[in-house]
């Protein structure tokens, strides 16, 4: 089977700071039939993460860096339309790491089929995803968040936040998100459930935290590192745990920003800060997948996408997950299903 394939790839390194245009290289080739053992699949939708911005980064990682030349690394979603393996058949709908880009030929191993209706593939990016996967491990395995406990959540608005949070409620914590500009707060409260939302761009986040906090945060689950972890660290519950599921804060900064200068309340608290790579926990995929289907079967986990339509527009709704304009998944939908 022979279709034009247009990709996205990387054309230079950018600089301290957002991506420029000129980073980015928009190319065609021919997608030809898989080889054995592999699939063609036409690409349907793309994860908007924000630690893509690490993955252009030259240097050592959790991940090996997206080389000049390749095609930007992303998950995905798509429809298979060639199969040289018995495992898929044309049609089927798969998910594995598909990039930025119209067609993947992948190996059958690094693909896996979805079972879904067509309007629900994009939660498989979200709350059935990498997204909801990180979520859960990093708030019950590496948090051990217990019901009970004051849970505090930045970036509670975006895609991991959202579901790490209505996870600690559903377990029975009391949580605390912190997320940008008023409608965002609201939307934390009022459709997600949570207890209290700090809107950090119009607060003293120190005494916001307080307030929300006069125990102490017993479990602080940071997406957004720099001052907003500071101010986390000044507001530790005993035996308090920290952890650190990402930095976005800082993936785009011209210099280096505020370290936690008190991180000598760690002791004092007899408190732990822990980084984790959900990667390590995908043997146990299955069993969060699980759980978290039952949770928004039950109403008590509700998933919001955020879809930007069209391949060209990547480099621009990259720009605008740094921006913070999106609430829930961010989506890139290269095709309709």
């Amino acid at each position: 089977m022979k279709v034009l394939n247009h990709q996205v790839r990387l054309a230079a390194r950018p600089a301290p700071g957002l991506p420029k245009p000129s980073d980015w290289a928009f190319t065609e080739e021919e997608a030809g039939d898989p080889p054995p053992h592999a699939a063609l699949v036409k690409v349907l939708y793309c994860s908007l993460d924000p630690a893509m911005r690490t993955w252009m980064n030259a240097g050592r990682s959790y991940v090996p860096p997206v080389e000049i030349g390749e095609v930007m690394r992303a998950a995905g979603i798509g429809r298979v339309v060639a199969s040289s393996t018995l495992e898929f058949r044309e049609g089927d709908f798969v998910t594995g790491t598909l990039g930025i880009q119209e067609y993947a030929t992948l190996p059958a191993s690094d693909l896996a089929k979805i079972e879904a209706a067509p309007e629900l593939l994009p939660v498989y990016l979200g709350a059935l995803g990498y997204s909801g996967m990180t979520a859960y491990f990093g708030l019950l395995d590496v948090g051990r968040a217990q019901a009970g406990e004051t849970v505090v959540v930045s970036a509670a608005a975006g895609s991991v936040g959202s579901v790490a949070g209505q996870i600690a409620k559903a377990i029975g914590a009391r949580v605390v998100g912190i997320a940008g500009g008023a409608d965002k707060c609201r939307y934390l409260i009022e459709t997600l459930g949570f207890d209290e939302a700090i809107d950090y761009k119009s607060a003293d986040l120190n005494a916001a935290l307080r307030a929300a906090c006069p125990k102490g945060m017993d479990v602080y689950f940071d997406n957004v590192g720099g001052a907003t972890l500071n101010a986390a660290l000044r507001n530790l519950a005993r035996h308090a745990r920290i952890v650190l599921c990402g930095a976005v804060s800082q993936y785009n900064a011209t210099e280096p920003g505020p370290g936690p200068t008190n991180y000598m309340n760690l002791l004092v608290s007899r408190a732990s800060m822990t980084g984790f790579v959900i990667f390590d926990y995908e043997s146990r995929f299955p069993e969060a997948r699980e759980r978290i289907a039952g949770w928004i079967a039950a109403g008590r986990l509700k998933t919001e996408t955020h879809l930007v339509e069209g391949l060209r527009q990547f480099p621009a709704a990259l720009s605008a997950l740094f921006a913070g304009e999106n609430v829930g998944k961010f989506v890139l939908e290269v095709a309709k299903p």
